[in-house]
């Protein structure tokens, strides 16, 4: 019968470390919510530029319920702080994970990370400064002199955050390629081969992830499609 080593940790101090930093970053995170709670006006502000820009001079944005204010800038408090303390979040999950981990796979790790943070921003900085002005031009033209938009700050914060979130993760595919030809999952022929499939798959993605106009789907299915491509060269390269 086989005995843990003295040196050997056991499972019950894995979960104990488990717990102990999970602990810390749920601690942070609702300090960092609580924080940032005074910064959610003007983050909210730079957020709502694409939309003002496209109204009328002096059109305000309107709430249609008392507690809308305040849950949008709770809402934007909750988000902010998972960017925020995000470096300590990492730190806990590395600390935990990588002593089981060898050189070239801690490289790896710290590799695809990266390539990931930096994919969701520009997922994010696309959708900000080329999709909403774009859609929102399109949907502010059919004002009228009798019909004229007010919109309301918490619909607007739901559009914003879906869409953020939707090209965050839609600018994640060659990270998601280039691990599945990693991991032999799939080869990059396979890939090639299937594409007219994918170019089906990116205009349904696209309309199941945004709103129901064919801007938006178009400006979200067509990267989707050319990041397909760059995954399959990355992953050709890598082979």
């Amino acid at each position: 019968m086989n005995e843990t080593s003295p040196e050997s940790p056991s499972v019950l101090s894995h979960l104990q470390e488990l717990k102990r930093r999970l602990t810390i970053i749920v601690v942070v995170y609702v300090v960092g919510v609580m924080a940032l709670m005074g910064v959610s006006d003007v983050v909210f502000e730079f957020i709502s530029l694409p939309l003002r820009m496209a109204l009328p001079p002096d059109t305000p944005l309107i709430f249609l319920n008392a507690p809308d204010v305040f849950f949008t800038y709770l809402k934007i408090a909750l988000v902010l702080s998972l960017f925020a303390t995000a470096p300590i979040t990492f730190y806990q999950a590395w600390a935990f994970v990588a002593p089981g981990l060898y050189q070239n796979e801690k490289k790896a790790f710290l590799g695809y990370f990266f390539s990931s943070l930096l994919l969701l921003l520009m997922g994010a900085c696309f959708a900000y400064f080329v999709v909403f002005p774009l859609i929102f031009e399109f949907f502010l033209g059919f004002s009228s002199e009798h019909i004229q938009a007010m919109p309301a700050v918490k619909e607007y914060l739901t559009l914003v955050l879906k869409l953020l979130f939707a090209f965050g993760v839609c600018f994640q595919i060659p990270i998601i390629i280039m691990l599945l030809v990693r991991m032999d999952l799939v080869t990059t022929q396979s890939l090639s081969e299937k594409r007219r499939y994918v170019i089906v798959w990116a205009f349904i993605l696209a309309a199941i992830l945004t709103p129901p106009d064919i801007i938006s789907q178009i400006l979200l299915a067509i990267p989707m499609l050319l990041l397909y491509e760059v995954g399959l060269l990355l992953a050709k390269s890598r082979r």
